[in-house]
């Protein structure tokens, strides 16, 4: 079922993201009432009626489009928990964080975007990334490449020697041990800053305008389309102890994600010496 989706036209994933993007985010950019936006953790982790209905509009449109399959969603999974179990589980999943840079979105800035990605058995297949604001989509399909509105892309490589731009979490939301990692990208040949909008830095990996990442945090809705995205882009990931990025959890964090191995190795070292 799933090759043979795989095999067909593409295009129909991309056309729904759009949609969804249309009908329930753009209306709102730069127009969202105070009720519309909820703090659900804390005033760093907001929700917008935008965040729900977009997800609601790619559920019911992924599940068309795929039957038998499943949305593991990020306003689902905070409504029921169990429903990050599905990443695990037989049925193909769709991972969706349908506004990804919710704090720029309230804000009225363009640095947000949609996030779709398709997996199987905890394997990447496919990703969207799509910046409505921007008029931007990537897509990566396993085996297949990465491409930005249609035209490929490739991360490249840092000039040898060349100072490091890395994007990273912010130290202060996490764990002590996981905190120490991350300023050990503060040295000499890491120009580290605070990451924006997850979705966006992987794609900023994947043109070549960013030379890694850092994160401290595994949910698979921020990073399963980017994780794809670089890795099609020819780029490279590993956790921390030197594993693959799992989707299913249980990574030894922080990970990173750069333009290739030897820009992933560096990064990995800073973060050994950190820790």
């Amino acid at each position: 079922m799933i090759d043979d989706f795989l095999a067909g036209d593409l295009t129909e994933v991309e056309a729904a993201v759009r949609a969804a993007a249309a009908a329930e985010i753009m209306p709102r950019y730069r127009q969202l009432a105070a009720h519309e936006i909820v703090e659900k953790n804390g005033p760093h982790d907001l929700v917008t009626t935008a965040d729900r209905l977009a997800e609601e509009h790619l559920t019911r449109s992924l599940s068309r489009l795929l039957p038998g399959s499943v949305v593991v969603g990020e306003e689902a999974v905070h409504a029921d928990p169990k429903v990050y179990e599905a990443l695990g589980g037989e049925a193909p999943v769709w991972i969706v964080d349908p506004v990804d840079g919710t704090r720029q979105f309230v804000h009225g800035e363009p640095g947000f975007c949609t996030l779709v990605a398709l997996a199987h058995h905890g394997e990447l297949l496919a990703s969207w990334t799509y910046a409505a604001a921007l008029d931007e989509m990537a897509v990566a399909v396993r085996g297949r490449g990465a491409t930005l509105n249609g035209a490929p892309i490739r991360a490249g490589s840092p000039a040898p020697e060349a100072v490091l731009h890395v994007a990273m979490s912010h130290p202060d939301y996490t764990t002590d041990a996981q905190k120490r990692a991350l300023l050990g990208l503060r040295t000499e040949g890491i120009d580290a800053r605070p990451c924006g909008s997850a979705g966006l830095e992987y794609l900023a990996v994947a043109r070549g305008d960013l030379d890694a990442l850092a994160f401290n945090w595994e949910f698979a809705w921020d990073h399963a389309a980017g994780l794809l995205l670089v890795t099609e882009a020819g780029g490279a990931q590993a956790t921390l102890s030197g594993a693959p990025f799992r989707i299913t959890g249980g990574n030894d964090l922080p990970f990173t994600a750069a333009r290739d191995r030897a820009t992933a190795d560096r990064v990995l070292a800073a973060l050994r010496a950190g820790a």
